[in-house]
């Protein structure tokens, strides 16, 4: 549908950059070395699993906020709003703060081998959680502007502070004049940077904008009420996205015994896996919207074929980056890690994971879809149960003559899986909905 797409195209771009600050950062800090890229990716896997604390305002906030709006209700979607922005915020701060206390013991978890990737990693970490708050912020906005059928100006915004991360990634990492080089901590303090430049934009934006904002008041009372029903609504989407880095982190864990030069190529496969599922989490946000509006509004033969067009799509998508990564995966790697016995590794990893990449796209389409309905219970049931299977999956599958590939197996076949049911899931919840009410839903 050309609404959908013209909706989605931004947030696909917008996707695409926030991936690209990622790569950016790996392509600069792996002229440093593997040791670089493993520090990178440990202190990484903090930042991940802080987006699992901001989804639990941010779903609950974006799915309410987009409902009351198709409902025609634009004071009330202010409320949650604005209830879901103060949340958030309680939250990225609590959360900044036991990274910096706790930094040095959260990165010895990981039993690294070289000292002096644990301090790169150490450093790196407590530079970066200084952003937290400005991330939160970002995905917040971008989610509620999205809301109003706007998702230009995110990918505006989300583009300069792209170009700003681009321009000082390698002044800061290698140094130029009186700068320093500063490595690794050169790229923390360029993203952070980035981030809180963003995240201005955005506060000038609401500032001026007479929709959905100006009836937004930061610095107002929080509503328990309405506090109480964005956390309802967004505990099950928030405990996925928790438990999945801390799953994550286990099986880096076990990625490390295998040495440090595992976990580097574990960190440069999965940026370069985030083709996909970046694009199919930017669609997920899109279709999200989408169908929280018509819901709203009580139109779900338009939202069933919203859904049905964002399926397409993606399965295109998905079949297209399973062909990048099982052909292309060498050269790919080789972009970020030139050293000869690590790249056979990347390679191997880029090819098994590339068999699951539409599985992928079709898990973040029916997430989103199943949370525009305000069903996040199925989704992170399916999400958080599969994706615990990995560790059992990757200890067995490792033991084998697989070694290191069973690690990497047993990610690509939750995949696979986690796909695959939750299709079938909401294509079974659609056709329930088409049997509540014939006349507004079609499936075909």
């Amino acid at each position: 549908m050309t609404t959908l797409v013209q909706l989605a195209l931004p947030i696909m771009g917008t996707a695409l950059i926030q991936m690209a600050y990622n790569l950016v950062d790996m392509v600069w800090i792996g002229k440093l070395g593997s040791g670089a890229v493993a520090a990178v990716g440990t202190a990484g896997m903090f930042m991940w699993l802080s987006t699992g604390f901001t989804v639990l305002s941010r779903m609950g906030g974006q799915v309410h906020t987009a409902q009351k709006l198709g409902a025609d209700q634009v004071v009330e979607a202010g409320k949650y709003a604005q209830n879901a922005i103060q949340l958030g915020t309680l939250l990225s701060v609590a959360y900044t703060v036991v990274m910096l206390v706790g930094c040095r013991s959260l990165i010895g978890f990981f039993h690294l081998n070289d000292p002096a990737v644990v301090e790169s990693a150490v450093q790196y970490l407590m530079i970066v959680s200084l952003g937290i708050l400005a991330s939160f912020l970002n995905q917040m906005f971008t989610a509620l502007i999205t809301t109003t059928g706007n998702s230009k100006t995110p990918f505006y915004f989300m583009t300069i502070g792209l170009v700003f991360n681009i321009v000082f990634d390698p002044l800061l990492i290698f140094g130029l004049g009186p700068i320093p080089a500063m490595k690794a901590a050169g790229a923390a303090w360029a993203t952070t940077l980035a981030q809180w430049l963003v995240s201005i934009l955005f506060l000038m934006y609401i500032r001026q904008d007479d929709h959905l904002f100006c009836h937004v008041h930061l610095f107002g009372r929080m509503s328990k009420q309405h506090c109480l029903e964005i956390v309802q609504l967004g505990l099950p989407s928030a405990l996925q996205s928790c438990l999945f880095p801390l799953i994550s982190m286990v099986i880096a864990r076990q990625v490390a015994s295998f040495g440090d030069a595992a976990v580097a190529v574990q960190k440069v496969g999965s940026q370069i896996e985030s083709v996909a599922w970046m694009i199919s989490d930017g669609f997920s946000v899109a279709i999200n919207s989408f169908i929280a509006q018509n819901y709203g509004a009580k139109n779900l033969q338009r939202a069933g074929k919203g859904y049905r067009a964002a399926m397409i799509a993606m399965t295109v998508w998905g079949i297209f980056c399973t062909l990048l990564l099982i052909f292309c995966g060498g050269w790919l790697f080789q972009l970020f890690i030139s050293e000869p016995d690590v790249i056979p590794m990347g390679v191997s990893y880029l090819t098994i994971l590339g068999f699951s990449q539409m599985f992928m796209c079709w898990e973040g389409v029916n997430n989103g879809a199943y949370c525009g309905f305000g069903r996040t219970l199925p989704p992170s049931v399916v999400g958080i149960t599969l994706t615990a299977a990995r560790i059992p999956a990757a200890l067995i599958l490792s033991a084998t003559s697989l070694g290191l590939d069973g690690i990497w197996w047993s990610i690509s076949l939750s995949s696979v899986c986690k796909g695959t049911l939750l299709t079938l899931l909401f294509w079974r919840f659609l056709h329930h909905k088409l049997k509540e009410e014939p006349a507004s839903l079609t499936i075909e």
